[in-house]
């Protein structure tokens, strides 16, 4: 499986494949258009109270991925996780991110779990 993480933000290129969009909210000044997102599966976000709490100090990563795969487990969640890992067992998927640092986010915890 081919599964990378991207910002939204970064022009589209050919190898990205399917383009997953894994923000609760569409990005501030993107157009549809320029963000050629495939899918948005709002299921697979952190809920608005872990993503606060994460955001909100300077949480430990360790610990908010550990809080974040706990809910993933929940019946909507893994469904759309279901769906990505899918899609990226058919060809290459990128999951798009707005945040600053990709490698310390949500995308990354659902990257490691899709195999990327």
């Amino acid at each position: 499986m081919s599964v990378r993480v991207r910002r939204v933000h970064e022009p589209p290129e050919p190898e990205d494949g399917v383009r997953v969009l894994v923000d609760r909210l569409w990005p501030r000044g993107l157009t549809k258009e320029a963000a050629r997102v495939d899918e948005w599966p709002k299921e697979l976000t952190p809920s608005t109270g872990l993503r606060r709490w994460y955001h909100a100090q300077d949480r430990p990563f360790e610990e908010f991925r550990g809080r974040y795969e706990a809910e993933l487990a929940a019946p909507g969640a893994a469904g759309a996780l279901d769906r990505v890992r899918e899609l990226a067992g058919k060809g290459p998927v990128t999951l798009l991110t707005a945040s600053r640092h990709p490698e310390r986010s949500h995308a990354a915890v659902l990257a490691r779990l899709l195999g990327g």
